[in-house]
């Protein structure tokens, strides 16, 4: 897309209802932060439409993101995952799924949940948080986890001040936002948003 990702993404079919309803918005529903998790993971080397005209296709391989059941995966789910035509068939993405799951399980034992663990390490810098991410999971380089994050609402940038979602999402106070009215300066002003990158 030449157009910022809040110019050219209303009223389109995919881009439409992501960046209207979930682009940037808090959720600390597990599942929904693993999915987004398991999406910007299968997006590297791809487009964002890829990976949303997909989206069914991967709730329904992955039973609904059901974290422990991913966990439990063996080698004849990785099998199904990799001959599955409806998502992304790649062994690096799937095996990342599997144990970043596994991982997410384990860090339920110190902080409650995967939404708890986001919670105790925030707010962080963006290059504070790849590094954790970093040391906590697989294929989690510095673009994905930036997305992952500002697709959650802890790093700013999913949308410009001028969206008419703004107004929306700010009601909802995501925890960047959070953290910048406390008066947290981390913030990177450099950080890439999709509205900066050609879609």
């Amino acid at each position: 897309m030449s157009l910022t990702y809040c110019a050219a993404a209303p009223g389109h079919p995919f881009h439409g209802p992501y960046h209207d309803t979930e682009y940037g918005f808090p959720s600390s529903d597990d599942r929904v932060l693993f999915e987004r998790l398991v999406l910007e993971i299968n997006q590297a080397g791809l487009s964002w439409l890829t990976i949303l005209k997909k989206r069914d296709a991967f709730r329904a391989a992955f039973e609904g993101f059901d974290i422990d059941r991913v966990a439990s995966y063996g080698e004849a789910e990785k099998a199904r995952l990799l001959g599955d035509p409806g998502i992304i068939r790649n062994r690096l993405k799937v095996e990342a799924a599997i144990e970043n799951a596994r991982r997410i399980v384990a860090l339920r034992a110190q902080h409650g949940s995967f939404h708890g663990w986001l919670r105790a390490h925030h707010p962080l810098s963006k290059a504070e948080w790849v590094r954790l991410f970093k040391r906590t999971f697989r294929f989690t380089g510095g673009e994905i986890v930036g997305e992952f994050l500002m697709s959650l609402g802890y790093l700013p940038g999913a949308h410009q001040p001028d969206c008419p979602v703004w107004t929306k999402l700010e009601a909802q106070s995501p925890p960047w936002l959070e953290a910048k009215r406390q008066g947290f300066t981390g913030y990177d002003a450099s950080i890439c948003s999709k509205e900066e990158q050609n879609k």
